[in-house]
């Protein structure tokens, strides 16, 4: 058998598996760009592969997944700070940095604990400045619709700034590690 049937027959018979799973983790337009990744290292690899293939077939998937969701957190990041910076006016004082730092790693954090939905309608609106109106034509959806999603979405942010902001302040081993509130001194 040359290596071109080989692959051929690890190929028929394993796709719609490794695609079902890719696309469980995913969804299935990404799901299939995963699957054809992880087929292209299976043809780089094809002298690895191990009896029976599927198991090593979607581990590849799996840390193909990985990756792009650890790029993926690492744009969403990075765009985040820009947006932060921008509508901030960079009006920070040299004074004020760690109570900026704190509360932008707590927003931050309750911002990333979102469901995705509720991450892009927010940053949307608040950092991209887009009107409910204009929100609604990105997101595709009526303007009541967005609206009702919009005041949802919010709520939820409020509890998970609520629940950052606590777990910020929460003493770990004993030693309180939060930064005391902004204009404050520290801690006696």
């Amino acid at each position: 058998m040359t290596a071109a049937e080989r692959f051929r027959s690890v190929y028929e018979e394993h796709y719609p598996r490794v695609l079902a799973y890719a696309t469980s983790l995913v969804g299935r337009h990404v799901g299939e760009d995963i699957t054809s990744e992880t087929f292209t290292v299976a043809w780089r690899r094809l002298n690895d592969l191990p009896h029976p293939p599927l198991p090593w077939l979607l581990g590849v998937a799996r840390n193909l997944v990985r990756e792009l969701r650890r790029r993926d957190a690492v744009r969403y990041m990075a765009a985040a700070e820009e947006a932060q910076r921008l509508t901030s006016g960079d009006q920070t004082h040299v004074g004020d940095v760690a109570a900026v730092v704190a509360d932008r790693h707590v927003a931050l954090q309750a911002l990333a604990s979102l469901p995705d939905a509720d991450r892009e309608l927010l940053t949307l609106i608040a950092w991209q400045g887009l009107s409910t109106r204009d929100a609604a034509r990105v997101l595709k959806c009526t303007g009541p619709t967005l609206t009702v999603r919009l005041y949802r979405a919010r709520r939820r942010l409020e509890k998970a700034l609520e629940t950052a902001q606590a777990a910020e302040a929460a003493p770990v081993d004993g030693v309180h590690t939060a930064y005391p509130p902004h204009g404050q001194g520290a801690p006696a």
